[in-house]
C-alpha cells in the first residue's frame, strides 16, 4: 500500500495517531508513491536551539519542518523528484520537530485538546514538507483550507 509513513521513535506518535494525520494528508494531496516523513518530539530547549541554528531565531516555537524538496507544492510526487534518494520503504519527504510542552500550552490557550493541537502541528509540518507555506496571505489561505479539511476528517476541527 502506498502511503506517507511516519518514522518516529517517540511513543507520542502512537498516542496522537500521527500516522492517520499523514495518511489523510497523503490522500487529500493525491499522492501515489511510498513516502516517508520523520517526526521527533523535542524539548523547549532543543527546539529553541534548532530554531536558532536553522533559522537564526533565538526562541521557542511549536513546530519546525525541514522539507527535503523545493518547489513541489501541488505536485504529485514521482521517483524523478527524488533522483537517487530512495529509502528501502519509500522516498524521504522531510523531517518535523514538535515541541510537546509548547503544544500543551497552546491547547490550553486555544481551549481544545492536546490531541487536536499535536495533530494540527504535525499536519502543519507535513504540509510544509509538501511545499505549502503561509508567507503570503493567499498561500496561507490555501494551506489552512487544506489543513482544516483534513482536521475535519479526523474529527478534530476547530472548536472556536
Amino acid at each position: 500500500m502506498n502511503t506517507l509513513k511516519v518514522i518516529c521513535e517517540d511513543k507520542e506518535s502512537l498516542e496522537f495517531n500521527l500516522q492517520k494525520v499523514a495518511d489523510l494528508a497523503y490522500e487529500t494531496l493525491g499522492q501515489k508513491e511510498r513516502l516517508l516523513i520523520e517526526v521527533a518530539f523535542v524539548s523547549e530547549e532543543e527546539i529553541r536551539e534548532i530554531n536558532k541554528e536553522q533559522r537564526n531565531i533565538d526562541s521557542v516555537t511549536d513546530v519546525l519542518s525541514f522539507p527535503y524538496l523545493d518547489g513541489i507544492k501541488g505536485e504529485v510526487l514521482t521517483p524523478a523528484h527524488f533522483g537517487e534518494e530512495s529509502e528501502e520503504d519509500g522516498f524521504l519527504l522531510g523531517s518535523i520537530c514538535i515541541c510537546l510542552q509548547r503544544a500543551k500550552e497552546q491547547a490550553v490557550e486555544f481551549g481544545h485538546s492536546l490531541e487536536r493541537e499535536v495533530c494540527f502541528l504535525a499536519l502543519h509540518g507535513v504540509l510544509h514538507c509538501f511545499g505549502y507555506d503561509h508567507i503570503e496571505k493567499a498561500d496561507e489561505t490555501e494551506m489552512m483550507g487544506i489543513a482544516e479539511k483534513i482536521m475535519e476528517k479526523l474529527n478534530l476541527k476547530r472548536t472556536y
